[in-house]
């Protein structure tokens, strides 16, 4: 059996969906979920003015529930964009005045997420499953 240049390239996007996914949830979101619903959320950063409750709220959302929903491919496009909307804040805003040395992990978030938003989650996702069964 032949594994065609797709097939290597819907799996590349299973295994970079998976690990980029799960590693946000649980390296950045999890701990932010702790904060929301056992720490102090008035502690959080508050860079666009919604309030430190609501942009920790809104940060969980993207960097746990769409962070969930890259790694399992569903609505990959709409969840990448809201974590790549997250990133953005969080590199040019909130950490402005770091070193870009400091800013790099954030950055390869967001470039990451961007991809995701042009390239959709491939053939092994929920997102596949779900446009070719209608």
């Amino acid at each position: 059996m032949k594994i065609t240049t797709n097939a290597y390239s819907d799996l590349s996007l299973l295994l970079l969906r998976s690990v980029f996914g799960l590693g946000m949830l649980i390296f950045h979101g999890w701990g932010k979920c702790e904060k929301l619903f056992t720490g102090d959320p008035s502690a959080f950063p508050d860079p666009i003015g919604l309030g430190s409750t609501t942009s920790l709220l809104f940060t969980v959302l993207a960097e746990a529930l769409c962070a969930l929903l890259i790694a399992i491919g569903l609505f990959t496009r709409w969840a990448a964009g809201a974590l790549a909307f997250t990133m953005t804040v969080a590199v040019f805003i909130v950490h402005a005045g770091d070193p870009w040395g400091d800013r790099e992990l954030g950055i390869l978030y967001l470039t990451v997420s961007l991809a995701f938003m042009m390239t959709g989650a491939g053939a092994y996702s929920i997102d596949h499953f779900l446009t070719t069964k209608r």
